[in-house]
């Protein structure tokens, strides 16, 4: 059993002992989902408003932690992603010019060796640039399946759309960046094999 099927197990737990004040549960849950959120919020925003950000989805999803039931077949992630969602929809809404989509967008071993820097910000840059310019929505599904490593099933409950509207949006999300992607992004990714 791996680390993510044995933190699936003792979330139910956590979750229940954090609805009942248990901050210590609670600071678990947080260790759980950090990275996912931080990267979905760090993909939507600059990186001075994503740490504020994320910081106040989890004071958020605290304070609303009563109205979480599992009872209803809505995965714990989910329901998470939709406060962070909401939160990332606010911070527009408050800090509008700020660029949607920084830098920081792909956290692999390979971008972070010192030879690999120039290369990798350079496909950043051409990411980034070709993101810019893919509907709302597909961004979205991208963001959530790439960014937050969210299964289908959970992004169509954070969407509020069905698991095959969201494969048949991400697979056109994919053929969509193919296309606006440059040419020489194909050399990058064959030198780097990404």
């Amino acid at each position: 059993m791996n680390d993510i099927d044995i933190q699936q197990k003792v979330l139910p737990e956590y979750v229940r002992r954090a609805q009942e004040g248990c901050t210590e549960s609670f600071s678990k849950i947080y260790d759980m989902y950090f990275l996912q959120v931080y990267r979905y919020t760090a993909f939507r925003v600059p990186n001075e408003v994503a740490e504020d950000l994320v910081a106040d989805i989890f004071v958020k999803a605290w304070e609303k932690l009563h109205t979480y039931q599992e009872r209803k077949n809505v995965p714990f992630a989910a329901w998470l992603f939709r406060i962070a969602r909401h939160k990332v929809i606010d911070s527009y809404r408050t800090h509008r010019g700020f660029e949607e989509i920084p830098e920081e967008l792909i956290d692999r071993d390979v971008f972070n060796k010192a030879d690999t820097k120039v290369g990798r910000d350079e496909m950043l840059k051409m990411v980034n640039a070709s993101m810019e310019h893919l509907p709302a929505r597909y961004r979205e599904v991208l963001l959530l399946s790439y960014m937050a490593d969210l299964p289908h099933s959970e992004i169509a409950r954070v969407l509020h759309i069905t698991e095959g509207a969201v494969r048949i949006l991400k697979h056109r999300a994919l053929k969509k960046l193919e296309v606006l992607l440059p040419e020489n992004i194909k050399e990058y990714r064959a030198v780097y094999a990404i």
